[in-house]
């Protein structure tokens, strides 16, 4: 592909942060469109600049070309797929949005994955793959009539019939009835006064409380990108074949997921993630320690890692969501994806690392992941709490003390502690 070795081996790693550069842009614009035009929208818009780009992609002349395209390509890649798991979150039952979460959202990524090397074995013309791979795109143009738009965003732009029409389809087709009134008009009344204020970015830092979530998820997401993206892209690096390493990469993926999915059910968020970080990022600073004779035993402990890291990676989106409230919920997952691109862009000079130090990639993702394991434990708790749909209804941060005004309400010690979470309205 464009002769990109010797003194042009540079342009390989570049070639993959750009992607992660199209797909940090579209982390950042991603949230700000879905909260303002709606999730399903944005989901479809931006599926039709993954494929259309991706396809254009295919008749690339040169490598300027491909690399302008392939920025596009992420743009449209990580805001179709953080549109569809706000959307999947805000659409479903508590129940059955863990099980879309991590079997659904992850586990078919992780067959996507399998399907990769696969592929690449058979077809090895790079634009004949590229168009194998892009084509399938087409297949999700008859979901638009399918799937509908998230009724709690509608309730957010105070779109309440629309809202009632989603939800009393839904009880039909569960075979369910509908009350007679699914929503108070009265609470409709309180609500739509509070979600006419209009939401940015800056929100996401506007009381402490907020400010110091989204900073440790920015650190969270940013730690689980390094070491995922790191180990992925470290695969061809490994001793045998390469087209085997990359299949078990992502076959490891799967029981990471399955597992992601018994601890979220089972298990409060902050300790199922952090033992998914220290596992993996304990794993990967013991590889350093294995004689170089025993190549296998290091192929397995690189897979434990990447199985740690992928199990928090698939946890913390669901963590997240659960985090961020209603009215900022699309941006703060968008943020916190942002973040993740930063690390996602780093990644390929962390496997670049490698040419100088074999071990010292590992080395920095082991001591970065089970940091940031740590760091988790600070996190509020969100497990078996209902969703939130404003600001002031966000749980707190663990360890820091908040100050109130004097012009406003007291707050009790005890309603400091446990804030109240107004029900959301289930789907």
């Amino acid at each position: 592909m464009w002769n990109l070795v010797c003194d042009d081996d540079w342009k390989a790693p570049l070639t993959t942060s750009l992607f992660f550069v199209g797909v940090l842009v579209g982390s950042f614009v991603s949230g700000q469109l879905s909260d303002k035009f709606g999730r399903k929208n944005v989901l479809f818009v931006t599926m039709g600049v993954q494929t259309g780009f991706s396809f254009l992609q295919v008749f690339s002349i040169n490598w300027e070309m491909f690399s302008v395209l392939f920025v596009l390509v992420g743009m449209g890649q990580i805001s179709n797929y953080v549109a569809a798991f706000v959307l999947g979150t805000e659409i479903l039952g508590k129940s059955v949005r863990i099980i879309y979460c991590t079997l659904g959202v992850c586990i078919f990524y992780a067959f996507g994955y399998m399907l990769l090397p696969l592929f690449a074995y058979f077809i090895r013309d790079w634009r004949t793959l590229l168009l194998a791979l892009t084509l399938p795109g087409l297949l999700c143009i008859p979901l638009w009539w399918v799937i509908p738009e998230s009724p709690r965003w509608l309730i957010s732009q105070g779109r309440f019939q629309e809202a009632e029409m989603i939800l009393r389809k839904a009880a039909k087709i569960n075979r369910i009835t509908a009350p007679d009134v699914i929503f108070d008009p009265m609470e409709m009344q309180d609500l739509d006064s509070q979600v006419q204020q209009t939401y940015s970015f800056l929100d996401l830092l506007r009381t402490r409380n907020i400010r110091s979530i989204t900073i440790m998820s920015v650190i969270l997401w940013m730690i689980i990108s390094v070491g995922y993206f790191g180990l992925s892209l470290d695969t061809p690096n490994l001793h045998g074949d390469a087209y085997l390493n990359c299949f078990l990469s992502a076959v490891t993926e799967v029981p990471a997921y399955v597992i992601s999915w018994l601890l979220l059910r089972n298990l409060p968020r902050r300790y199922s993630i952090s033992a998914a970080l220290f596992l993996g990022g304990c794993v990967l600073l013991f590889i350093q320690l294995v004689p170089a004779s025993l190549q296998i035993m290091s192929i397995i402990l690189v897979m434990f890692g990447k199985f740690g890291i992928t199990s928090a990676f698939s946890m913390v989106y669901v963590y997240t969501a659960e985090l961020y409230p209603t009215v900022v919920r699309n941006m703060g997952v968008g943020a916190s994806s942002m973040a993740s691109r930063l690390g996602s862009i780093l990644s390929p000079y962390f496997v670049y690392l490698g040419a100088y130090d074999r071990f010292l990639p590992y080395i920095l993702m082991g001591s970065l992941t089970v940091l940031t394991g740590i760091l988790t434990l600070f996190l509020p708790e969100s497990y078996g709490i209902p969703l939130p749909d404003t600001i002031e209804q966000m749980l707190l941060v663990k360890g820091i003390k908040y100050r109130h005004s004097s012009s406003g309400p007291r707050v009790s010690k005890d309603e400091e502690e446990s804030p109240v979470i107004l029900k959301s309205t289930a789907v």
